[in-house]
């Protein structure tokens, strides 16, 4: 039986993650759930699932936490020490799908036990990629990517030679205003940028997806995983979201992965990982769909692709600092502090103050320093806003 952990229990992917468990049980051991405000689903889950604990982020939520699962033996904890303290828990497998460089500490922390680390957690290679690969490196831990797009790649180069590669091209829906005139992005809404035209997802994640700040962390995150230079990674628009990614190799050959739009799918080949086992995903009927479209992701309507180039040369705490700023950038035009088009040029004001120091391209980078990098850079961000 082996032992899970899921942490981002109740966010989408975590949902998704949770749903495979249940169809096969008696294989898992549920170890520990993590979760935010939605105590309610939080707890349902821990119950349906037997697990040892249950972790909220929120503290003030504890009392409420405790007492759905009074008299279940379940273990009911709040906080961020709580979270890292569940993390410390050994677990053969352990999903990441906390949003935010909120998830780089537990994922550090559950690399220690050895086991497999599912990562949904984007920041967590954008921040901390070389961090990253060598903690699993030094306990003999294995990372496997759960973004479409990266697990996609990797599926991709399974018993291909890394050095054949000539081009990685990532795909994007373009999201929820990519047939907006570029002159009108500038006045679009919170609203307006919170519907996604494919995949149902968070409001944060969905606004990413229509500046297409998310398919500049996957470019960075893509450059972290499979050690590629940033010449050999791209992005394209693909409407129809069935095409997750694409490999090309030095002899001209180009390896696309096609896929149902259900996050299930990467999940799953992370969860089942060497094997492939059945899942409970749509099949593609090819000649249903008859046409696949696909068209450039502009620089300049998409600024946020041009700046993700810039972090990839200037070395690995400016993957800090993306991040952080883009999270500030965000929190901003949620709050209706700034608009849509600003979010790009409070990224991009911090980054630039910021590589006017020294320091952002060091090799050998501890979690100490990024949590500093991260701190100055909110800062940074939050001057940048105002």
């Amino acid at each position: 039986m082996r032992k899970i952990s899921v942490f981002g229990a109740t966010g989408s992917i975590g949902q998704s993650t949770l749903d495979l468990i249940a169809r096969a049980a008696d294989d898992y051991h549920v170890v520990a759930l993590t979760g935010g405000a939605n105590i309610d689903q939080l707890a349902k889950d821990a119950i349906r699932f037997r697990a040892e604990v249950a972790v909220t982020c929120h503290d003030h939520l504890l009392p409420d936490l405790r007492d759905r699962l009074a008299g279940t033996g379940i273990e009911a904890t709040a906080g961020d020490h709580a979270i890292d303290e569940a993390a410390t828990r050994y677990a053969d497998w352990t999903m990441s799908a906390i949003v935010g460089a909120a998830g780089l500490r537990p994922g550090l922390t559950a690399l220690r036990h050895g086991g497999t680390l599912a990562l949904a957690n984007k920041e967590s290679l954008v921040t901390a990629g070389p961090l990253l690969k060598s903690e699993a490196a030094g306990h003999g831990a294995r990372i496997l990517p759960v973004d479409s797009e990266h697990s996609a790649v990797f599926q991709a180069l399974v018993g291909e030679d890394i050095g054949a590669v000539e081009k990685v091209t990532i795909t994007a829906s373009g999201g929820a205003l990519r047939d907006w005139p570029i002159e009108k992005l500038a006045s679009a809404t919170v609203e307006q940028a919170s519907t996604h035209p494919t995949w149902a997802m968070g409001q944060r994640i969905t606004i990413d997806s229509a500046s297409m700040f998310n398919k500049a962390m996957e470019l960075i995150e893509a450059h972290e995983f499979f050690g590629l230079p940033s010449t050999k990674i791209d992005a394209i628009i693909h409407r129809e979201s069935l095409v997750h990614a694409l490999v090309g190799f030095r002899d001209g050959a180009i390896m696309a992965h096609l896929g149902a739009s259900d996050m299930r799918h990467a999940i799953g080949y992370a969860l089942h990982w060497p094997e492939r086992l059945d899942l409970p995903v749509g099949r593609l009927d090819l000649a249903r769909i008859g046409s696949l479209t696909f068209s450039e992701a502009d620089p300049v309507r998409y600024p946020a692709l041009r700046l993700a180039r810039d972090v990839m040369e200037a070395g690995p705490l400016a993957g800090t600092v993306f991040n952080a700023a883009k999270e500030v950038a965000l929190d901003a035009f949620i709050a209706r502090r700034i608009g849509f088009t600003d979010m790009a040029r409070v990224v991009e004001t911090t980054l630039n103050k910021m590589f006017a120091q020294d320091g952002l391209a060091m090799d050998d980078i501890r979690l100490e320093d990024i949590i500093e990098t991260d701190r100055i850079a909110r800062v940074s961000a939050w001057e940048a806003v105002e």
